[in-house]
């Protein structure tokens, strides 16, 4: 089924995050695949992908990545789009850090056999004037954390 294919696509990203190394995060994109950072920073290419995370991950404790999806759209036969609300628990913690929600959209393209990341964005949820909605995406995603 396309949307079990497409969410396990996702967790490989996260993951990949998640155990920092940018060889397993970039693994999944299409040779043409790209990201648009949490502070608007862009990579595009697997290479490049690859390239600038390996250092972030060397020199820095990235807190990992805690998930609810809430969309799989197919988009079209060989297109499908991926909405997830994610947290993070900073390394040495068990709490999630509010100011790092963020809302993930992933594009995902059929190349030959294999579902491949086409884009990546991680937008910061910060709902500026709803303080409301930020707590309640914290509850949620911090009921995940293990």
């Amino acid at each position: 089924m396309i949307e079990e294919e497409i969410k396990e696509l996702y967790q490989q990203v996260l993951e990949g995050w998640n155990r920092r190394s940018a060889a397993a995060m970039a693994a999944p994109f299409a040779d043409n695949g790209s990201v648009v950072g949490f502070d608007g920073s862009q990579m595009n290419g697997r290479a490049e992908i690859e390239a600038t995370l390996a250092p972030i991950f060397a020199g820095h404790p990235t807190a990992r990545y805690v998930s609810i999806v809430q969309e799989v759209r197919q988009l079209a036969p060989n297109a499908v789009l991926l909405r997830a609300v994610v947290g993070m628990v900073p390394p040495g913690k068990k709490e999630i850090n509010p100011v790092t929600n963020a809302i993930q959209s992933l594009v995902a393209v059929k190349e030959g056999d294999r579902w491949c990341v086409a884009l990546f964005q991680n937008t910061p949820a910060q709902f500026h004037g709803r303080p409301q909605l930020v707590e309640q995406m914290t509850v949620e995603l911090q009921a995940l954390v293990k």
